[in-house]
């Protein structure tokens, strides 16, 4: 709350999607009455009273009991910052107050909030130096403000959901190199900065949008070049632009949202453009043709708007005074600045047109008909963000507005109950997403420390659904993005079921005793699978076996001098290298701990070597390997070496690999002692590994890891 909002528009203004504000502001002004006081004098001490009796009883007519208790107490605990009487009247007048306020938004001078609010400070100003009531314009200041500032809030969650999504595609695309990674890496930095300092900087989030967006498809594309597996390359390639044209359709909904309203058949164009691209039928191309003819379509409205606000002042100059047309006349400046910032002025020309006809009437018919226009649009204001309100008062709302244009008495009461009960719908549909979001949170927060690119997946998710909690009220649009993250969250909750159990499985089949051997094949530590999460708790999928849940494998993506996103506990890493049973797991489990010594892979060799390749068997060298590459790199199939220099190590990571094949793994990263590793699949059970002494060193065999060129 700012320092111009009265204590009693703090709670319209936080009950405001549960009941509409108009009831608000009606239950608050009976109860004031009754106590013998203004609604201005209920400050937090006689406020709260009200909020626990009448306002909770006014809020049960709609919403549960439970979602009532909790929203009251959301506003007592705001009122409880507030001093329990009023304060001296401040030096800064009202106007000063909202500009003052104003100042935190003056990096979004686009947006249509502060194009609307540049006007109506303007205005403000000029009416307050001539001594005229600014209350109203003071109000519809502050209501801008909050509405940005809700905006401003929803925004940084986006942003920081981006960020995480930025963030695992550089992690992909790193090893490709070069300039356009390199300013991905720099643009991801300037948006950590900027929300760190609760900023966005949208221009930046579409350069690297767009970077990530082509640095991907050159990296899919390689693969579809230089594999065999081009139908499944070509499939995500396809995947990958389908992902585009959405977020740039969702853009164009968000950026040109005023110009659809304004222009019903742009609106309808593009619903048809996103049922296109629901089906999967629309290109990159239309969809960069259809953000342009909508700029050329703001700029011609813009201009239309100016001309007829021109014309509008003109007639209405020509009527006599009177209140009605004092009205009109602020109304006219605020659409003028807002006009002249470049802001589309739809609803205020409506308006000024309804009032323009309604004085052509009698003073008492004129007055009753603008009376009528400013419920209904107060209504319509409030329908917006209500999801399903403007579709179930479309029909009414439009006959109601006829009637009142007629001059004719029209009862508003159903109106504003149909709206109510959408409200109510609303604010239980609100519930269900918080318990949802609330159980994905809790089974994520079992088995975070598990390191597979599901859980990763599912972490990143997890975090949107915290802060998309902790929104208040949401806009249609906030409200959609949560509900999309909710839907991606519980699919990847049934993924991960699948990966746990089959990762289960495999320990089940290797039994505890080769399963302790080979917790020392990554020297992460001494701790037990009983330790770590998922290990035998009743977490994500139940009770885990009497011998200890191991994690799914963990496909961790690192650049050079980078640590993991999470650290890994030693069992998380353990499981990386349990994936399938080889035919020599029947040796006995001591042997590769005993024997393994300062080398990591001993325990693999014991367990490869019945069907592995022995050291000093031939295999050819692999061919293109320029000099001075600081990697050494193999092709393995089958878990056997087919090309590079044979090694008691390289064989051992054969062996892991022809079991990454089985459980259908595509990457591996893991490091020992002495080296780093990485392993890409090529298809079937084939494989591209590599290993150097550092990660900046495997780098230079990171194109021919993702595409086998060098």
């Amino acid at each position: 709350m700012t320092a111009t909002t009265p204590p009693h528009k703090l709670p319209v203004r936080m009950l405001g999607d549960l009941v509409s504000a108009r009831s608000l502001e009606k239950t608050l002004q009976d109860a004031a009455l009754s106590r013998g006081v203004t609604v201005e004098q209920l400050w937090p001490s006689a406020l709260a009273d009200v909020l626990k009796h009448e306002v909770y009883r006014r809020l049960l007519l709609g919403v549960s009991p439970m979602l009532a208790k909790k929203r009251i107490l959301d506003v007592l605990s705001e009122l409880d910052a507030l001093p329990a009487q009023a304060p001296e009247p401040a030096e800064v007048s009202p106007v000063g107050g909202l500009e003052e306020a104003s100042k935190r938004f003056t990096l979004y001078f686009d947006w249509p909030e502060a194009q609307r609010l540049r006007g109506v400070l303007g205005t403000a100003r000029t009416e307050s130096e001539a001594g005229r009531d600014v209350s109203a314009l003071v109000q519809e200041g502050q209501n801008l403000i909050d509405q940005m500032q809700r905006r401003l809030q929803e925004g940084l969650v986006q942003q920081e959901q981006e960020l995480g999504d930025l963030r695992d595609a550089f992690a992909r695309v790193q090893p490709l190199g070069g300039k356009d990674v390199r300013r991905l890496e720099s643009l991801i930095a300037q948006l950590e900065d900027a929300q760190k300092q609760g900023t966005l900087l949208p221009a930046e989030l579409e350069r690297a949008r767009n970077l990530s967006f082509k640095l991907r498809r050159t990296l899919e594309s390689s693969v579809m070049q230089g594999t065999d597996d081009a139908g499944d390359a070509q499939a995500r390639v396809l995947a990958l632009e389908q992902e585009e044209v959405t977020r740039k359709l969702v853009a164009i909904q968000r950026d040109y949202a005023p110009l659809l309203r304004a222009r019903p058949e742009l609106e309808r164009q593009q619903n048809e453009f996103r049922v296109r691209q629901s089906t999967g039928r629309l290109s990159e191309t239309a969809v960069d043709a259809w953000r342009e003819s909508l700029e050329t379509a703001r700029l011609q409205t813009l201009q239309a708007q100016r001309e007829e606000l021109a014309e509008l002042a003109e007639h209405l100059g020509q009527r006599a005074g009177g209140q009605a047309l004092n009205d009109a006349r602020v109304a006219l400046d605020v659409a003028r600045m807002t006009l002249q910032g470049g802001g589309l002025a739809t609803e205020e020309l409506r308006e000024l047109r309804a009032v323009a006809q309604a004085l052509t009437h009698s003073p008492e018919l004129a007055g009753r008909i603008l009376v009528g226009q400013r419920e209904l649009a107060e209504l319509e204001r409030s329908a917006r963000d209500v999801p399903g309100a403007v579709t179930a008062l479309g029909e009414p709302l439009n006959e109601a507005r006829r009637a009142v244009e007629r001059g004719e008495a029209y009862d508003l009461a159903p109106l504003w109950a149909t709206l109510e009960r959408q409200m109510s719908q609303a604010a239980a549909q609100r519930q269900d997403f918080d318990a949802r979001a609330d159980f994905v949170i809790a089974e994520y927060d079992e088995v975070r420390g598990l390191a597979g690119e599901t859980i990763q997946r599912l972490g990143r998710l997890a975090d949107a659904l915290r802060a998309q909690r902790r929104l208040g009220p949401m806009s249609a649009g906030a409200r959609e993005r949560y509900a999309q993250t909710l839907e991606g969250a519980e699919a990847l909750l049934g993924e991960a079921r699948a990966e746990y159990e089959a990762a289960q499985k495999v320990t089940a089949t290797f039994g505890e005793a080769a399963l302790d051997d080979l917790l020392d094949v990554f020297d992460f530590g001494g701790e037990s699978l009983d330790d770590a999460p998922g290990g035998q708790g009743e977490g994500l999928f139940g009770s885990g076996p009497a011998s200890g849940a191991t994690g799914w494998p963990g496909l961790v993506p690192q650049g050079a001098d980078e640590p993991p996103a999470r650290d890994l506990d030693h069992a998380e890493l353990a499981s990386s290298a349990l994936l399938s049973p080889s035919p020599a797991s029947t040796a006995p489990a001591s042997t590769p701990a005993a024997s393994a010594g300062s080398d990591p892979f001993a325990a693999l060799l014991a367990l490869g070597a019945a069907g592995g390749q022995k050291e000093e068997d031939h295999v050819p060298a692999v061919r293109g390997l320029p000099a001075g590459v600081r990697a050494e790199v193999w092709q393995v199939s089958a878990g056997e070496l087919r090309a590079g220099t044979p090694g008691a190590a390289a064989q051992g990571m054969a062996t892991l690999l022809a079991q990454a094949a089985a459980l259908g793994l595509h990457r591996l990263d893991m490091a020992d002692d002495t080296h780093v590793w990485s392993a890409r699949s090529v298809g079937g059970d084939g494989w591209r590994l590599a290993r150097a002494s550092d990660w900046d060193s495997l780098d230079d065999a990171g194109t021919w890891l993702d595409t086998g060129e060098f």
